[in-house]
């Protein structure tokens, strides 16, 4: 396991197969040919889509996130010992490594909706068309909207709306590396992208077309004061901005997220007062 700035704190044990830290040593030499091997890294990625295992969650005490190398390791494991294989989805012929998920059980998947092996839904989960990859978990009640994605190992939260065209960024490698994290009652405004181990904090709104990198820098409007970088704000209204920056060939406007509010905490998703917001500000919604 690996902590990501939790002090002095004991870090929890994985959930997985030791085993799979033998064969990640050894993995320039595995192929699969090797049935063991096979079965420890199926098992593994088994846990992941049941959700019986996962690849991050934030600390309990400190709200930091823990990642599990391990099962990341699994994973791409997986992509080295799983031979390619043909599968069939109606009228749709796939040839890959790793399958289409099938542990459905309380998910709504509409027609054109693509989730792999690995991924773990959680019941009440709403998928449009839309892509959630392998390694990835997504919580009750959130909804994948249309053209979607939810890359490899993010982590979203309860009764999420992640709207059209949204990208969450996904990461495998290095093992250690944080994954992007949306915390629950998060809202992701249309066409923003939240990526490179980027985290979108509880009830937090992202207006459309918000950039969110885990270097992004992150401004309070109201007090000028620059909060954590990469991080929107919980129960707060966030967009896209640019700050003045001078370098020796002149002023140039540099990227930025810019905290135009702060909401009462548990406040749901009411897309006219996100629009409200917005337009006070001098933003489409």
């Amino acid at each position: 396991m690996a902590d990501i700035q939790t002090g002095q704190r004991e870090r929890p044990e994985s959930a997985l197969d030791p085993r799979l830290d033998e064969l990640w040593a050894r993995r320039a030499e595995v192929s699969s040919d090797d049935s063991g091997a096979r079965a420890i890294v199926t098992a593994a990625v088994d846990a992941l889509d049941a959700g019986e295992a996962r690849v991050a969650w934030p600390d309990p005490v400190t709200g930091e996130i823990w990642v599990d190398e391990r099962a990341k390791r699994a994973i791409m494991l997986a992509f080295r010992l799983l031979p390619m294989e043909r599968s069939q989805a109606g009228d749709f012929h796939y040839h890959d490594r790793v399958p289409l998920k099938t542990r459905l059980d309380g998910v709504r998947v509409v027609p054109g909706a693509i989730a792999r092996w690995g991924c773990y839904l959680a019941p009440g989960v709403v998928l449009m068309p839309s892509f959630v990859n392998i390694g990835a978990r997504v919580e009750a009640g959130t909804m994948v909207d249309t053209w979607a994605t939810v890359g490899s190992c993010a982590q979203i939260g309860r009764n999420v709306h992640l709207s059209g065209g949204v990208g969450i960024g996904g990461v495998l490698e290095p093992p250690n590396a944080v994954p992007v994290v949306v915390e629950d009652e998060a809202f992701i405004g249309s066409r923003s992208m939240v990526v490179d181990g980027a985290r979108v904090r509880t009830g937090a709104k992202l207006g459309a077309g918000t950039m969110l990198t885990a270097t992004t820098h992150v401004i309070d409007v109201s007090t000028g004061a620059e909060l954590r970088r990469g991080e929107a704000p919980a129960w707060s209204v966030c967009v896209s901005g640019s700050r003045v920056r001078s370098f020796p060939g002149g002023d140039f406007g540099m990227p930025c997220v810019l905290v135009l509010r702060r909401l009462a905490e548990g406040a749901g998703h009411d897309r006219l007062a996100l629009n409200e917001i917005l337009r006070d500000h001098g933003i489409s919604g």
